[in-house]
């Protein structure tokens, strides 16, 4: 005969082994999954199962993330030091690429961002910088465009 301790011991585990098994994301959330190590697929938005230590996740925020660029020191096309700051307005497409390809999306975004300024701005003359913001912003765009373009055919290959 089994003891009522006994059976309250059993049917904790199964609660605990049930909601370490459930989880739920949002609407503006994806997960990763990796079964013993390899990833396995996408999930979500919604109700869904992993297996308990055979199944792992990474959470993934699809929503605009907008990210201040520290203060740079661009030294100009005319030998002027400025001093610009800037905030980049990013999302996540493709979830799984962001886990898997890139060590932290997040921190590379914004190096990518800091260097694409520095470049960019070093080769304007300072009254270009002042007078023109609209074609700097347009320069900066085309340059991320390009690289954002030559990532993903290198990620290919």
């Amino acid at each position: 005969m089994i003891s009522a301790v006994t059976v309250a011991i059993i049917a904790i585990l199964v609660v605990s082994i049930v909601y370490s098994a459930v989880r739920i994301l949002r609407e503006y959330e994806r997960g990763v999954v990796f079964t013993l190590g390899r990833y396995t697929g996408t999930k979500g938005p919604g109700f869904f199962l992993l297996v308990p230590m055979v199944q792992q996740m990474v959470r993934i925020d699809l929503r605009v993330v907008v990210d201040e660029v520290p203060p740079q020191d661009v030294i100009s096309r005319d030998n002027v030091s400025v001093k610009v700051n800037a905030v980049i307005y990013f999302r996540v497409v493709d979830a799984e690429r962001a886990v898997i390809q890139v060590s932290n999306y997040l921190a590379a975004t914004s190096q990518l961002a800091q260097t694409t300024l520095r470049w960019v701005l070093g080769k304007h003359n300072l009254d270009d910088m002042l007078a023109e913001r609209d074609k700097l912003n347009a320069d900066i765009q085309d340059v991320l465009q390009a690289d954002r373009s030559l990532g993903h055919q290198s990620l290919q290959r």
